[in-house]
């Protein structure tokens, strides 16, 4: 398997390199893995720190700036990142407003921000959880206890880091980022393996003339396999298991997400014949965004994950946010 890298044991130091070089308005410490704000911390406001495995680039690190994160924790390849990384990143954003770890669902994030947020407590610093679990393909996976969090944790991002923005409290911003992943669902599925690093071929084998429905974001086995469908099938497969698990009586915010292989054409394609189904369903669409967000290496395939807004949550939704990976307003 050919890749674009040097040795497997400094992929993540050389992409942080790289990130940094790419993105000066961000403090990049390679050695320790934090990324934060260069302006941090912004006096009365709530930090919000999220991190997890390198692999599903732009999340985390991607995602730090004005109007989302304060800064993120990058792990080896599909490995959470210490509690030591969570706590210097806790330390450079608290203000003294407190500060916000917004963790996937994953066995090994959920552990380590646990230890860190009693770390960071006993330094004098207030911090409040948020745990992500937005996927409906499984209850429980090789790496969870529980749903999974994927897509959903852009939603949750980006909606708490605007009311941070606005200098709301902790216990606000810790609410809302809550009710954010509750009205939340996602779904996935892979086209082709994900490959690693470290192992240099695809890490399980799925035939070339099939698919796996509700795939997780490191390969992680999902419902069923079934022959290759076309992107109108998988819309309808897809949507279907959202709607299945969740109605939303209001509009929805529409993320149709890339696996890290598959090329815009085909998410845009794929997007009509989401945006088909969820009209046909009676759903309305708020806002869309296409591309890769939540990523898994080079796996083809997508996800699509739904968000119910109301005013205030696509208030939020719509406020300016500048990172290298989400930008828009002034």
């Amino acid at each position: 398997m050919k890749m674009l890298i040097n040795v497997p044991e400094t992929v993540v130091a050389d992409a942080l390199r790289g990130f940094a070089a790419a993105h000066p308005e961000l403090a990049v410490d390679v050695e320790n893995r934090v990324i934060v704000r260069r302006d941090t911390p912004v006096a009365g406001k709530v930090g919000l720190i999220s991190g997890g495995g390198s692999g599903h680039e732009p999340l985390h690190g991607g995602f730090v700036g004005r109007g989302m994160l304060d800064g993120a924790c990058p792990g080896e390849v599909f490995t959470s990142p210490v509690p030591d990384q969570m706590v210097r990143a806790a330390a450079a954003v608290d203000s003294g407003a407190g500060v916000l770890f917004i963790v996937k669902n994953y066995t090994g994030d959920v552990l380590n921000f646990d230890m860190a947020a009693e770390l960071a407590e006993d330094e004098g610093i207030v911090v409040a959880k948020v745990l992500v679990n937005d996927d409906v393909a499984v209850t429980d996976s090789l790496y969870t206890a529980g749903r999974r969090g994927t897509g959903a944790t852009l939603f949750v991002e980006k909606i708490a880091g605007a009311l941070a923005e606005e200098g709301a409290p902790l216990e606000r911003v810790e609410a809302v980022a809550r009710r954010v992943n509750e009205v939340s669902r996602s779904f996935g599925v892979a086209l082709t393996a994900v490959s690693t690093p470290a192992k240099g071929a695809p890490t399980f084998d799925l035939p070339a003339g099939e698919l796996e429905l509700g795939i997780g974001i490191h390969g992680e086995p999902g419902r069923e396999r079934r022959a290759m469908m076309t992107a109108g099938e998988i819309a309808e497969v897809a949507v279907d298991a959202l709607l299945d698990d969740f109605r939303p009586d209001g509009p929805v915010l529409l993320l149709v997400n890339g696996m890290g292989g598959t090329p815009l054409l085909e998410l845009y394609g794929f997007n009509a014949d989401v945006h088909r189904v969820l009209a046909a369903r009676g759903v309305t669409v708020a806002r869309t965004l296409v591309g890769n967000y939540v990523t898994s290496l080079d796996m083809a395939g997508a996800s699509v994950s739904l968000c119910q807004v109301d005013e205030e949550l696509l208030r939020l939704w719509d406020a300016p946010v500048s990172t290298p990976g989400l930008r828009w307003g002034a």
